[in-house]
């Protein structure tokens, strides 16, 4: 049964702890996972080439694909509730997945050229740097018991947390406030195995995560 983010320590011995049991722990690193394979960030400038895994390559080598019953992925969604059209704003260029394009949103919407040079410059370091904070937070959750974050680990937790959430909202078609009465809707009608049902109590274990560390950070703030 996890057990919410609470600061511990102060100044350099800060940390923000939570207790997450080994499901718990399982589904979220499933995800973070399978956000990183969409992601499909770049390999870093002056990456090694002579056949070894860099220090990034070896910790996703090494997940062990926790899925726990849950995916993200496109091409697994055929058995979901239909959900509403991809609105126009959510379309990226061709026929990027939309999920993606959550993680990576088109700038400069009224000019096609200038935002295809903005991702040409920026889209490869935004990908790794989501990836980076995605394995940063996988290997804060590989432990058992306690997870402990410092100052840095704690803000790479919340935006891997929130691609996570962006990603799964996408998948379940959350993309404003009458989206979820629809899907509430949707699952009062549903089978109690559907994958939907579980996919859903997911998506709200994670944002009352974020929550709970989110407000710990704001907690020792104003305390401090």
């Amino acid at each position: 049964m996890a057990r919410a983010f609470r600061p511990r320590g102060r100044g350099p011995h800060l940390r923000y702890a939570a207790k997450l049991d080994e499901v718990e722990r399982a589904v979220v690193i499933g995800l973070m996972e399978q956000v990183i394979e969409l992601l499909d960030p770049p390999e870093p400038p002056g990456a090694s080439t002579d056949g070894r895994l860099d220090d990034f390559e070896a910790i996703v080598a090494g997940m062990g694909g926790l899925g726990q019953g849950i995916s993200v992925r496109a091409e697994d969604q055929a058995d979901w509730p239909a959900r509403p059209p991809v609105p126009p704003e959510a379309r990226s260029f061709g026929d990027r997945d939309p999920a993606l394009q959550r993680l990576l949103p088109q700038a400069h919407r009224d000019d096609e050229e200038a935002a295809a040079e903005f991702r040409r410059l920026t889209e490869d370091g935004l990908r790794r740097r989501k990836a980076e904070n995605l394995t940063r937070s996988i290997a804060a959750l590989r432990g058992r018991g306690t997870v402990e974050l410092d100052a840095g680990g704690a803000l790479a937790f919340l935006v891997a947390l929130t691609d996570v959430r962006l990603v799964l909202g996408e998948r379940l078609g959350l993309r404003e406030d009458a989206d979820v009465e629809r899907l509430d809707a949707a699952l009062s009608s549903l089978a109690d195995d559907d994958p939907t049902i579980y996919a859903a109590a997911v998506y709200d274990f994670l944002t009352w995560l974020q929550e709970s560390l989110a407000g710990a950070m704001l907690d020792d703030k104003t305390q401090g």
